[in-house]
């Protein structure tokens, strides 16, 4: 799973607006604004959702899950546990 705010982050690390990333996925430009828009994890159709991730991950960006070790050495950012506080 993605979060919206995870979405939004990896988009801020490529450099790219969401015009690119639609462009980048094949999907809509609304289908992209729907996502980050989404309270929590991402919500929308499975096989959108898929393309988007899967255009990040080309495009560099590696998705960290909850409790999840990173599989690469580089570079990256993570949220603390309680947000930071």
């Amino acid at each position: 799973m993605m979060t919206a705010a995870q979405m939004r982050a990896a988009r801020a690390l490529l450099g790219i607006d969401q015009r690119t990333l639609a462009k980048l996925a094949g999907v809509s430009v609304p289908t992209i604004q729907r996502m980050e828009a989404s309270s929590g994890n991402v919500r929308g159709v499975v096989g959108s959702l898929t393309k988007v991730v899967e255009a990040l991950e080309v495009a560099g960006v590696e998705l960290i899950g909850q409790n999840s070790p990173s599989a690469a050495g580089g570079r990256g950012v993570r949220l603390k546990p309680d947000g930071g506080a």
